[in-house]
């Protein structure tokens, strides 16, 4: 296939998707596929997208480069290319080799020992301040962050003020859409955030749901080492757009079966995770089931074993506060908790609709701490359960509560 004169070669199994006859096309990058254009402002996505394999996105590049610039980032198993007008992402998942040959074909300097062009450190750009990511209210994550246009539209209609945005991780399945500008532009806009880090997992089933398309996940297999290499890249990634030191930073581990083996992988892990986070001058934040991560944790109390700073905890049975009886109140019990009580729901404010999991967050004081918002506006959204097991029960046109229950309340999905 030939895009703005230069030629992939791409297995004939892959997906070539024009976005410009569909610019509301998720991409995504836990299917084979060629995206072409530059991505919509509105992508439909999935609340379900996760793990990563072998995809490419070609998009014009706002100038033109002479030569060929090829930069990847091992952690994330990503590429970055600029070269005559496009510019290419390209991630991978077991398959590196593959991804190098499309590359390859396109004249794009990968060699046979895959080193590229070093990648530098990330740019200089502005921190957002202290503040950013402490908020006392309702917030919502969805893949792949909204324009400003409709962030604007949800600041004013919507019961929300806090976003969950996705910074990276070798198991981020949605293209990351935001960026130093954006971020300024939200903050201004008295949005806060919860920057999330997609990385290694439990086991290779996390975050399954329904048909997972071969989606592949990487899976933790050196856990101190891991950990510490998770934590280092999530900082790179979020001082890159913008997330100064201070800064609060999510671990997203899916669900897991509890047990001796996987918790001897994630307790080690996460421990390497926080403490390198503290010595690079961030806070520690985790997200994960209340069966498994948060319950390992909780028996983890009184060990001496480093606990995060904060947790995001899912328990998805409508419920919007951050008190939970399968955790001790002296735990997290000082502004350190998020809940997400819903998720897969649709909702729409002013005639902008996304596919959302719902928060409630009690995070830090802040310098400003925001205005509560009236959770009564008018809803004019619908549910849209996408997996079988969902278990979402009907909202009342017009109850502004979007409340989303499933029958396996306590597993949820980042």
């Amino acid at each position: 296939m030939t895009y703005q004169g230069r030629a992939f070669t791409v297995p004939e199994s892959w997906e070539v998707i024009d976005l410009r006859d569909d610019p509301e096309t998720c991409v995504r990058f836990d299917r084979h596929a060629v995206y072409l254009g530059t991505p919509g402002a509105r992508q439909d996505c999935p609340a379900t997208v996760f793990g990563r394999t072998e995809a490419l996105l070609l998009e014009p590049a706002e100038a033109a480069a002479d030569e060929a610039r090829v930069t990847e980032n091992r952690t994330s198993r990503t590429y970055e290319a600029t070269v005559d007008g496009i510019s290419v992402t390209a991630a991978y998942g077991d398959d590196r080799q593959r991804i190098q040959a499309v590359l390859r074909s396109a004249s794009l300097p990968v060699d046979d020992a895959g080193s590229t062009t070093a990648t530098a450190g990330p740019p200089s750009v502005a921190a957002v301040p202290a503040d950013a990511t402490s908020f006392q209210g309702k917030g919502f994550d969805k893949c792949g962050a909204p324009s400003t246009g409709d962030m604007n539209v949800w600041q004013e209609e919507s019961p929300y003020s806090a976003i969950g945005v996705y910074i990276g991780g070798v198991n981020a399945g949605c293209d990351i859409t935001i960026d130093s500008q954006w971020l300024q532009t939200q903050y201004a806009d008295d949005w806060r955030f919860f920057p999330i880090h997609v990385g290694r997992q439990a086991d290779a089933n996390a975050g399954s749901c329904g048909d997972d398309g071969g989606r592949e996940r990487e899976v933790i297999t050196d856990p101190e080492r891991q950990g510490a290499e998770e934590a280092r890249d999530a900082v790179a990634q979020a001082e890159g757009v913008g997330f100064g030191k201070g800064s609060v930073l999510y671990f997203n581990m899916e669900n897991y079966d509890p047990g001796p083996d996987t918790t001897a992988l994630v307790m080690p892990f996460l421990k390497s995770w926080t403490t390198t986070l503290h010595e690079l001058g961030h806070v520690s934040g985790v997200y994960g089931s209340l069966s498994s991560l948060i319950a390992d944790l909780v028996k983890a109390d009184g060990s001496n074993h480093p606990m995060p700073d904060v947790i995001d905890f899912a328990n998805w049975d409508g419920k919007d506060t951050t008190d939970d009886p399968a955790i001790p109140d002296h735990l997290w019990a000082d502004h350190q908790r998020i809940k997400q009580y819903g998720g897969i729901v649709t909702e729409g404010y002013g005639g902008v609709e996304f596919t959302i999991d719902q928060n409630q967050l009690d995070v830090g004081g802040g310098s400003k701490p925001p205005v509560q918002k009236d959770t009564a506006l008018a809803y004019d959204g619908v549910e849209a359960p996408v997996c079988e097991w969902a278990g979402v029960r009907s909202v009342g046109e017009g109850s502004g509560a979007g409340a989303a229950a499933r029958d396996r309340a306590d597993s949820g999905h980042g």
